[in-house]
């Protein structure tokens, strides 16, 4: 039998990902230069969401309210966010629809300064001995987990006023399709 891992415990450069994640949104679809159709999902664990980048015919199946089991995927940046890839021999099996228990936050597909410069090998960067590096103080922090200090969409809570955005409402955790 293989090894679940959790959204939580997921950073660039892991290899031989088993994962079971509901579909939260399906992206547009972006044609590559070469014909081939790709598109972005957002999915979740009981642990946290993260991005998963998903080709050709198998973006098309995917609905949002899925529950997927991903075997041989594997964890790389992309524009500077963590994102799920199924691997070569990898495969995508719908286990279910609607009924998983899941967390929103922390988003680890959120774009991380850290591994901006893990892409750039010609920038300099800081040799830095902590496990983390300072964050920007905007944005939710990459590695705290959901806590009340944030308020429930992945950005710090903080006084109402013009430099809040109120984005949640608390209903688009679930959308049903059409069938």
């Amino acid at each position: 039998m293989t090894t679940e891992t959790f959204v939580k415990d997921i950073k660039p450069g892991l290899k031989n990902l088993n994962l079971i994640f509901i579909v939260l949104e399906t992206g547009r679809v972006t044609k590559t230069k070469d014909g081939h159709e790709v598109r972005t999902c957002k999915v979740a664990d009981k642990t946290g969401s993260i991005n998963i980048s998903v080709w050709d015919d198998v973006g098309n199946l995917i609905q949002p309210g899925d529950i997927i089991r991903l075997t041989k995927g594997y964890a790389s940046v992309f524009k500077g966010c963590l994102t799920l890839y199924t691997g070569r021999g990898g495969d995508l099996q719908k286990i279910g629809e609607f009924c998983m228990v899941y967390s929103e936050v922390p988003n680890f597909s959120e774009p991380n300064p850290e591994y901006s410069a893990q892409q750039a090998p010609n920038k300099t960067v800081q040799n830095d001995s902590s496990p983390t590096a300072p964050q920007p103080t905007t944005g939710p922090p990459a590695t705290s987990p959901a806590s009340e200090s944030q308020n429930g969409n992945g950005t710090p809570a903080g006084p109402p006023g013009p430099s809040s955005s109120p984005v949640s409402n608390g209903k688009e955790t679930r959308r049903s399709s059409k069938r």
